[in-house]
């Protein structure tokens, strides 16, 4: 008889609703930094270069939200042995649009500093409504 060997990934995740307003990208930032650094038990810890970067990641998708959105957004972080993925959730009826950034413009540089950032993103519409943007960071 042949058994099967199945792997868990271990993995800790948490959301936040952060209200319709310009202090949710500050409060998100404390929050993202303070739970990537707490130690996690068993798991591949972060490091400082990547809560740093994952904590600009997050700044920039949730001024986006709050600035375009109609309502509060959601933040997801979640932390494997693997990576740090972070999600950002928004109601806003425009569909997110990657530019590139000019040397004059005021705007439009947070999207594609999140893309050099990141190993991985990408942007999915929401039943109801709205899309969730992605950032995945590899650890």
């Amino acid at each position: 008889m042949r058994t099967r060997r199945r792997t868990h990934r271990r993995s800790v995740r948490v959301e936040y609703l952060l209200p319709d307003e310009a202090a949710s990208a500050g409060r998100a930032r404390r929050l993202t930094s303070a739970f990537l650094s707490r130690s996690r038990h068993r798991m591949t810890p972060v490091d400082a270069e990547q809560i740093d970067d994952a904590t600009l990641i997050v700044s920039e998708l949730v001024t986006n939200a709050t600035r375009h959105g109609r309502s509060p957004c959601r933040l997801r972080l979640q932390v494997s042995d693997e990576r740090v993925t972070v999600e950002v959730y928004d109601d806003s009826p425009a569909h997110l649009r990657v530019r590139l950034p000019t040397a004059d413009g005021e705007s439009g540089r947070g999207l594609a500093l999140v893309r050099c950032l990141a190993q991985r993103f990408d942007v999915t519409p929401v039943t109801g409504g709205g899309e969730r943007v992605r950032a995945v960071l590899a650890t």
